[in-house]
C-alpha cells in the first residue's frame, strides 16, 4: 500500500513564498497604479486651493481699511515652495488672483475684495522666491503690487 505524504518541504516552502510574492505584487500594483497617485493628486489640488486662499487673504489684509492721504505698506506673504513637488505662480489680473501650476488638476482663481480706492492690482509671486505685497498711493488712488524678491 502506498501512502500519500503530500508535498515535500522544499516544494511546500517554494509555493508558500510564491503566493506571498504574488500577493505583495498585486497589492503594490494596486496601490501605485491607482490609489496612491489619486491620493497625491487630491492632496496637491487641496494644497493649491489653500495657497490661492492664503494668497488672496494676505493681499486683502495688506490693504489698509481706512482712507489716508498717503499709503505705503509692504507685507511679507508666507506660501509653500511647491505644490506636488512643482513650483507655481500666483498672478494678479483684473482684481483676481490666479494660480498657475504645472501639476495637473491644480489651479484656479480667487476674486479679490478690495476697496474702491484700489485702482490697480498687478504683479506675480513665484513660489521659488519670497513673496511680498506692496500697497502705495495717495488719498484717491491706491496701487497693489505682488512682488517676488531675490533671496
Amino acid at each position: 500500500m502506498k501512502t500519500d505524504r503530500g508535498l515535500t518541504p522544499v516544494v511546500s516552502k517554494t509555493l508558500g513564498i510564491g503566493i506571498v510574492l504574488l500577493y505583495v505584487a498585486l497589492v503594490s500594483t494596486t496601490l501605485y497604479g491607482g490609489v496612491v497617485p489619486a491620493t497625491e493628486a487630491d492632496a496637491a489640488s487641496t494644497l493649491g486651493d489653500r495657497v490661492l486662499a492664503t494668497g488672496a487673504i494676505a493681499l486683502e489684509d495688506a490693504v489698509p481699511s481706512t482712507p489716508a492721504d498717503s499709503v505705503r505698506v509692504r507685507a511679507t506673504v508666507s506660501l509653500p515652495a511647491t505644490i506636488g513637488a512643482q513650483p507655481y505662480e500666483l498672478r494678479a489680473t483684473n482684481r483676481t488672483l490666479v494660480l498657475d501650476s504645472p501639476v495637473r488638476g491644480v489651479g484656479g482663481t480667487a476674486s479679490l475684495s478690495l476697496p474702491e480706492r484700489v485702482t490697480r492690482v498687478e504683479g506675480t509671486w513665484r513660489s521659488d522666491r519670497p513673496a511680498v505685497v506692496v500697497v502705495t498711493g495717495n488719498a484717491s488712488a491706491w496701487r497693489v503690487e505682488l512682488r517676488s524678491v531675490a533671496r
